[in-house]
């Protein structure tokens, strides 16, 4: 199992992430607790942005819930746009907007949006558009800033799950293992094409920026 947008003790798939009995172990990305997370750092770190945009579509209806309750308690104004029709029209969904959330976009994690990275980081760009995203892989091709796990990392520990029951392990010995290790990475280039000024917090908190 590679549980990356969803919680997999949540909907009943495992009974225990250390011992998870049946036929079923793998990675789990904390997507849910991690939407909070960002929701956090963007209060945090761009507090004279009150309001912001979120898409999501149902395989990250999870996170959507996530923020929208860390937002409320926190005080930051979240619009969120829900995308169903695939392909995505995402000028469509930012017209959906009120007008003072469209300078900051929040995208989490689903095979649709991870899909258009490319397109969403370019997205963000002509709009310039305050973005985050899940993994480095959107802030790589432009995206703004990203908080989350390695991605490359998680896939790497899930073959040697796979290794280890081809060699004889039975899953439920094999404790659900969730990421020990997250980062923030920043594109400052990106913060130029679209005219901004990173704000410190920001900046002390990244753990790689892309010059």
């Amino acid at each position: 199992m590679i549980a990356i947008d969803y919680d997999p003790l949540a909907r009943g798939y495992v009974t225990s992430l250390a011992r998870p009995s049946g036929n079923v172990t793998g990675v789990v990305f904390q997507q849910i607790e991690l939407a909070a997370k960002r929701i956090q750092l963007i209060k945090d770190g761009f507090s004279d942005r009150p309001a912001a945009t979120m898409f999501w579509d149902q395989l990250s209806a999870d996170q959507w819930e996530a923020a929208r309750s860390t937002a409320a308690m926190l005080g930051l104004q979240l619009f969120g746009i829900e995308l169903n029709e695939s392909p995505y029209d995402y000028e469509a969904a930012l017209r959906k907007a009120p007008l003072d959330h469209r300078g900051l976009l929040i995208v989490p994690t689903s095979p649709s949006f991870f899909r258009d990275r490319v397109r969403l980081a370019d997205f963000a760009l002509q709009h310039r558009l305050l973005s985050m995203f899940v993994f480095r892989e959107w802030v790589d091709t432009g995206g703004l800033l990203c908080y989350g796990p390695s991605i490359t990392a998680l896939f790497a520990r899930v073959a040697e799950f796979v290794d280890r029951i081809a060699r004889g392990a039975q899953p439920a010995d094999l404790p659900i293992e969730q990421p020990t290790k997250f980062e923030m990475v920043v594109n400052l280039k990106t913060a130029k094409a679209i005219g901004i000024d990173l704000p410190t917090a920001i900046l002390l908190r990244a753990d790689e920026v892309i010059e």
